[in-house]
């Protein structure tokens, strides 16, 4: 959540909401100005008479994406000219426009504007809709479809719009570098609630897959789960990890091992992070957990005290905390970080490797590989592979 603008600056990469919609026109007699605005006087015509040249630009730079910063807002457009001898002075130019914060990065907000004026366009010249509603001085079916946009494209960044029989279908993309691989012992967790998702947006296999996905099962149980070849699930999941629908996080065990980071401090401080913790850690929404025994569980987690050892010394279940979910909100949140086990096998001339195993090994643990994926590989539980590899003396592990 944003806490004021004093962190943000132009160029910092951050993604900001649509603070305002507008379309402007040349008007035949009145010159550049707003027709309908979301919400009203957002953008003052002192200010748009500023920069009015800009939005409504010259012919060279109709039908291009234009961006304008200044006072604080940046106001994003894809200017278009109609001509026709139907329309004063033989031609019809109007701008649809997003207003962001200056800061604010809205790269992946251009298709959107375009596609949205592409749809404007196409009514425009079909009934007129948009110049008969200029001429009237009635311009509620605009402000209505204004508000939907920003709305929807604010609070579930997709929106579905329909005007008469003309249908349109608004998704805001994320321009981002491709994702890791992703591996199978990974676990995928939403950032957005499922409920906030079109069946119609997702393709078959990704549908076949979100039911499963709750924070818990990992890549491989997913594809088992739902008989689905496991290539397929570990494309899908980086799919839904590009487009910002979910995230990864370590496979939880009660042999794993978490360390507390300097970001734990603002569970004192924060009344919000409080709150969500609270409701989030909850055995049951009826009785929920103390803020100071969650901070006590968080603060006992370091090296060297697996999730086991923690539950067995603080009692969890009397506390009215769920530690799975604690652990989860815990590594979303950043409070805690997981540590991981890397094995390393040392390599002696001298000594010989008697058993196959010992052979796998030299193959195998070259200290890139950590326990939970080793785990995944050979079918084993995580203390069964721990054992077997504390048996061998040429075996080391790595804690990072």
């Amino acid at each position: 959540m944003m806490d004021g603008n004093s962190k943000y600056y132009e160029g910092c990469g951050q993604e900001g909401p649509i603070r305002c919609i507008f379309l402007c026109e040349f008007h035949h007699t009145a010159g550049p100005r707003i027709t309908c605005q979301v919400p009203e006087n957002y953008i003052s015509k002192d200010i748009f008479d500023t920069v009015s040249h800009y939005i409504i630009p010259k012919v060279q730079l109709q039908r291009c994406t234009l961006t304008v910063t200044l006072l604080g807002s940046k106001i994003l457009g894809f200017p278009v000219r109609i001509d026709n001898k139907k329309y004063a002075r033989n031609a019809y130019y109007f701008n649809l426009c997003f207003v962001c914060d200056a800061w604010a990065r809205t790269v992946h907000l251009e298709p959107l504007v375009k596609k949205l004026t592409e749809y404007l366009l196409s009514m425009e010249l079909e009934t007129e809709w948009l110049s008969k509603q200029s001429m009237s001085g009635d311009a509620k079916a605009l402000n209505s479809l204004m508000q939907q946009v920003m709305q929807d494209i604010n609070s579930r960044r997709m929106c579905t719009l329909t005007v008469g029989t003309t249908t349109t279908h608004l998704t805001v993309v994320r321009v981002n570098s491709d994702p890791a691989p992703v591996k199978d012992h990974q676990v995928p967790v939403f950032l957005y609630s499922r409920q906030s998702f079109v069946a119609d947006q997702w393709d078959l296999t990704t549908n076949q897959i979100l039911p499963y996905i709750d924070g818990f099962n990992h890549v491989a149980k997913i594809a088992s789960l739902t008989d689905v070849e496991i290539s397929l699930v570990r494309a899908c999941v980086q799919n839904l990890v590009y487009y910002g629908v979910v995230t990864l996080v370590p496979i939880f065990q009660y042999c794993a091992v978490y360390s507390a980071t300097p970001k734990l401090r603002q569970l004192t401080r924060c009344v919000g992070l409080q709150r969500q913790c609270v409701e989030f850690c909850a055995r049951s929404p009826r009785q929920l957990p103390k803020v100071s025994d969650l901070f006590r569980m968080y603060a006992g987690m370091s090296y060297g005290s697996t999730v086991r050892d923690l539950c067995r010394r603080m009692r969890p279940q009397e506390l009215a905390i769920n530690e799975r979910k604690l652990v989860l909100f815990g590594v979303l949140e950043g409070l805690i970080r997981r540590v991981y086990k890397f094995p390393v096998t040392l390599h002696n001339d001298n000594a010989s490797l008697r058993s196959e195993h010992s052979q796998c090994i030299a193959r195998t643990y070259n200290g890139l590989v950590c326990l939970d994926e080793l785990c995944c590989q050979g079918g084993l539980t995580a203390s069964q592979l721990e054992e077997q590899l504390e048996r061998d003396s040429d075996v080391i592990f790595i804690v990072k």
